[in-house]
């Protein structure tokens, strides 16, 4: 009777428990486990999954329905088996520690997703002078197969980061801005590409990795 639950299996288990009366710490694996990527898992460390930064920002430890008194509150979790070194650690918690400390810290009302993302820009000259290694993957391109309406298999591409411009090739080439612009409008695949690379920019600079996709697993995506 006097046990406190901690849900990590998902929300599940800590709505029923806190609905019998327990008190609960909230921390599903989907949105707190910072061992999982950050990004593309072309360019990110190994994980189980993917957590990115945005999906850590959406993050609600007191459910609709829920008595708030029975919540304790939340936890991000990292899991160290497939952590070689305290530099990857460093990597794998900043910034997403930053986004859970906001969601678990400060009044659901509050949150903004765009105020954030700028915010966690400017913690990143303090974190640079300290010289503690964070990722930047809220820059990275997200390339997306969706289906159009005739059924074939269109691109979209997008970030977590607002403001960003990218430039793409279906080549085999490397993307810079004298490259195609996407409009942001969905890209339909030439005849015979096999690959898209894109790069993102902002104020002229690259600002994120270049992520490249073979269209053949963007199909298999799509057929899930």
């Amino acid at each position: 009777p006097e046990a406190t639950v901690m849900s990590w299996r998902g929300m599940k288990g800590g709505i029923e428990a806190a609905k019998l009366g327990h008190e609960v710490i909230m921390t599903p694996i989907v949105e707190t486990y910072l061992s999982r990527k950050q990004g593309d898992p072309s360019v990110e460390p190994f994980g189980p999954g993917i957590l990115r930064l945005r999906t850590c920002y959406k993050f609600e430890p007191v459910p609709e329905g829920v008595d708030p008194k029975y919540i304790l509150g939340g936890q991000a979790s990292t899991w160290t088996e497939k952590i070689p070194n305290y530099r990857d650690l460093e990597y794998m918690t900043w910034p997403r520690a930053m986004a859970i400390a906001e969601v678990l810290w400060s009044p659901k009302t509050t949150r903004d997703w765009n105020n954030f993302a700028h915010r966690v820009e400017q913690h990143f000259k303090y974190l640079d002078s300290d010289t503690v290694k964070y990722s930047r993957s809220m820059y990275d391109p997200i390339i997306t197969a969706v289906k159009g309406n005739d059924d074939s298999m269109k691109i979209e591409i997008s970030s977590e980061m607002p403001g960003l411009t990218f430039y793409y090739t279906f080549d085999g080439t490397d993307p810079d801005n004298f490259y195609p612009k996407y409009s942001g409008t969905l890209l339909d695949i030439p005849k015979g590409a096999s690959e898209i690379r894109v790069i993102a920019y902002r104020h002229g600079s690259v600002t994120s990795r270049q992520i490249n996709y073979l269209l053949a697993d963007l199909q298999k995506s799509l057929n899930k």
